[in-house]
């Protein structure tokens, strides 16, 4: 999969310029909030968001720091992720952040003349760190500026569709190795060999595999599991599934359900109504759409007597929209205008009210001007293994 982009000291990499048109876009939503400068906090590897302002895909923690004038900056831990990221980084400034990141932090902004400055922070900082910042720059204003950060991530540019698309492809090719390797005798914790391999062999990285197995005609699982039981595997069983394919921070993610055997009328029922919610929330996917539109056509799932436990569509990697049905909504901010070039997971999740049997039929998608891109190719279908 290297070889379908752009190669930075032979790692995937975006180009400098499409990195410079992120800081553009950043620097004038500062500008409208009167900032001075933004500093991302970000954990983990991989990070998508220490990614897309530095290239950079994580450690344990790094910073990001954007002045509204002057160049960006990057403040890495630990001291041995430095060789790394200033091979990966495409800031000019890329170092360790030193034995306490919060004074090299603040060190540098009074190096700036940012000390009296309004500063947004991006991110979850921890509140020791956030006091200790706020001790160390006394006259400094600091806000949150995650929502604005958050707003402009949403909608993708070329560079990173061409990301979403190979890690669709690895979520596609992991799915297919499931199908053709899913046997009786296996036991249930031996499946993410199968899911994991395919992402492996071409570059990429596991983002998640969440299964779980069920006898068809006695069913005791309503949702996929994120970790797998010591449960064999058998002809009659049921495997649902949520599957995400990752490629520097970019993931796909696809939900089907494996039958050992025919499916009974009662699970046919179950994934029918599953991919006719699935069909009715892409067809009012446009650039413009708005969420009322979604859950008027998801509202299938409760017409057919189900219920759903997991989200009903959310943006790639757990961006906003978070949504459910009406009935099974959790709180989550409603005021959201679909645009084009988002990317979105459309996974309706139908649920029996008692709880007894559940599957998702799924995948990611990107929204256009008209209407929604594939990004994978895997047949949107049930998954009988005879």
């Amino acid at each position: 999969m290297y070889d379908r982009v752009r190669l930075h000291n032979g790692f995937p990499s975006f180009s400098k310029e499409d990195l410079a048109k992120r800081h553009t876009a950043l620097r004038k939503a500062m500008e409208q909030q009167g900032l001075q400068c933004a500093v991302l906090y970000g954990s983990g590897r991989p990070n998508s968001d220490l990614t897309y302002l530095s290239n950079w895909p994580g450690g344990r923690e790094g910073y990001v720091i954007l002045p509204l004038d002057g160049e960006p900056a990057l403040l890495v831990q630990l001291f041995n992720h430095v060789p790394v990221a200033e091979m990966l980084s495409l800031l000019p400034e890329t170092r360790w952040a030193g034995p306490d990141s919060i004074v090299t932090l603040a060190d540098w902004l009074k190096e700036h003349k940012l000390a009296q400055a309004c500063i947004g922070l991006i991110g979850g900082l921890p509140f020791s760190q956030y006091e200790k910042l706020k001790s160390l720059l006394p006259e400094a204003r600091l806000v949150d500026f995650s929502r604005h950060f958050r707003q402009q991530r949403v909608v993708y540019g070329e560079e990173e569709i061409e990301f979403f698309k190979i890690a669709a492809e690895l979520t596609d090719r992991s799915i297919e190795r499931l199908e053709h390797g899913i046997r009786p005798g296996m036991k249930e914790y031996e499946l993410p060999l199968l899911v994991e391999m395919p992402y492996l062999e071409a570059g990429g990285y596991a983002g998640i595999h969440f299964m779980a197995s069920t006898n068809m005609k006695n069913p005791d699982v309503y949702v996929p599991h994120q970790f797998q039981r010591d449960r064999q595997i058998q002809e009659g069983d049921v495997i649902i599934s949520e599957i995400s394919g990752a490629f520097w921070c970019y993931s796909g993610q696809i939900h089907r359900t494996f039958f050992l055997g025919e499916p009974t009328p009662e699970w046919q029922h179950l994934h029918q109504a599953a991919q006719d919610c699935y069909e009715a929330i892409e067809a009012v996917l446009t650039d413009g759409a708005q969420v009322d539109e979604v859950l008027d056509a998801a509202e299938v799932i409760d017409q057919r007597g189900y219920r759903i436990l997991d989200d009903l569509l959310h943006g790639a990697n757990q961006y906003p929209p978070i949504l459910q049905t009406r009935s099974t909504d959790r709180g989550y901010p409603r005021e959201f205008t679909f645009r084009e070039n988002m990317v979105v997971t459309i996974q309706p999740q139908p649920t029996t009210p008692d709880k007894r049997m559940g599957l998702q039929f799924g995948e990611t998608v990107r929204i256009t001007r008209t209407g929604t891109e594939r990004l994978h190719h895997y047949p949107r279908k049930m998954v009988v293994i005879q």
